[in-house]
């Protein structure tokens, strides 16, 4: 039975226990919000992963790590050194390959994966569509709903759903001035399909029967934001709101049917508008998980981008907020490697932490009250051991060698802590 379903008639499952545990939040209010929409349990049923990953209102701010080949470059090794660092750094995966064999490449992302992982269905079927036919908006609806049950079959948890743009919306966003009509790849090859099929969009039309695929295998539907803004000079234009409101119906429609969903969004938003983002969409669609990408506040920062986004993020999680997803310093460059992946990874934990701070309170903010008092004592092997990177942290504590004295080497014999400890003791 669907997790949901079993929070309707009032029972509490294992998984709804083991969360309760993980979170610290009392079993009743996890089984209530499952009921409501407003937590979920991002899963495949019948593929479990080894890690219990629970999203929404009253959770931690969790991260999702992209990876996956490109049409450019394909290295399956490669990839599958990026699943070890979501592994160690994320809560959920994305496989995003669009290059060599894509089924035995998901395959084996799963089969590596300790992490829940999502796809996006629609670009391997225009991918095949594209090999096959020499066009990518050829593939057949019976096409689409194949690739995403293959998808749920293989023990993908959630997937990108591009159902809330409508063939309206993606005519009028391609003939308006937008700096960037279409960024989402996803979202591009929906508005093609619709345009060169003269037809509803494919995932509107079989809505129901997608339920019905998502119910079976109580996986995650997750509505993706195919006119989300790529500059933030198009940020909450007409299009992107006309999306959300779209998206909000199915949200609610989906829930009606006991199916698991969460909303995708905002891309390049102005600092100024993010915390209203987050209320905005938590107002229509009754406070269903927010999947942010980003959100990116500038579009000058790339090969910096991970730093510049982590500072959106930063502010969603803090706003509401459930999912943060990555980016890297590749982004808007490149396909990134494995360090460029794992340096993203380690900004977004450090973004999710910092919203939780605001978002959950002295809950959070524990881990940060015991460093700074290991801190204070210049106990600096209990201090290090406690951070977010703490291999990392003793490398630079000891670049220049072991400090001389109890200080580091930064304010050396003249550290203001060290010399209060000298105070207190006189």
């Amino acid at each position: 039975m669907a997790i949901i379903d079993d929070a309707r008639k009032g029972i509490i499952t294992d998984e709804m226990k083991k969360i309760s545990e993980i979170e610290k939040v009392s079993v009743e209010k996890i089984r209530k919000r499952i009921a409501e929409g407003k937590i979920m349990l991002i899963r495949n049923v019948k593929y479990p992963s080894k890690k219990i990953v629970a999203i929404g209102k009253g959770l931690t701010t969790k991260v999702n790590v992209n990876i996956g080949t490109s049409s450019e470059v394909v290295d399956l090794h490669m990839e599958l050194e990026k699943v070890k660092v979501a592994n160690k750094w994320g809560d959920t995966l994305m496989d995003l390959s669009t290059g060599g064999d894509l089924d035995y490449i998901r395959k084996e992302i799963i089969r590596n994966s300790e992490l829940p992982v999502g796809t996006v269905p629609v670009y391997q079927v225009f991918i095949e569509s594209f090999k096959k036919k020499s066009g990518g908006a050829y593939f057949t609806e019976d096409e689409l709903l194949n690739t995403i049950e293959k998808h749920l079959k293989d023990g993908v948890a959630f997937m990108t759903i591009h159902a809330g743009l409508t063939k309206d919306l993606a005519i009028r966003a391609l003939k308006s001035d937008r700096i960037i009509p279409i960024v989402s790849r996803g979202g591009d090859m929906i508005a093609g399909w619709m345009i060169h099929n003269n037809s509803e969009n494919p995932y509107r039309k079989n809505w129901d029967y997608i339920l019905e695929m998502f119910k079976e295998y109580d996986a995650v539907i997750s509505l993706g934001d195919a006119l989300r803004p790529g500059a933030t000079g198009d940020a909450h234009d007409e299009f992107q709101i006309g999306e959300l409101l779209e998206t909000a119906r199915l949200v609610k429609s989906a829930l009606s049917k006991g199916v698991q969903v969460m909303v995708e969004g905002p891309g390049h938003v102005p600092l100024n508008e993010i915390a209203w983002d987050v209320k905005l969409m938590k107002k229509l669609t009754n406070g269903v998980p927010y999947y942010v990408l980003g959100p990116l506040p500038i579009d000058v920062g790339a090969p910096y981008d991970h730093i510049a986004s982590a500072i959106g993020a930063a502010i969603a999680s803090a706003s509401g907020a459930d999912l943060l997803c990555y980016l890297t310093p590749a982004e808007h460059l490149s396909l990134p490697n494995v360090q460029q992946v794992e340096e993203g990874a380690i900004a977004y934990r450090i973004a999710a932490h910092a919203g939780d701070i605001v978002k959950l309170g002295k809950k959070s903010r524990k881990w940060d009250d015991l460093v700074s008092y290991y801190r204070g004592k210049l106990e600096w092997d209990k201090m290090i051991s406690l951070l977010i990177a703490p291999e990392r942290a003793m490398k630079v504590y000891t670049q220049f060698g072991k400090p001389k004295v109890k200080a580091c080497t930064m304010c050396g014999g003249y550290c203001p802590m060290m010399w209060a400890l000298e105070q207190v003791k006189k």
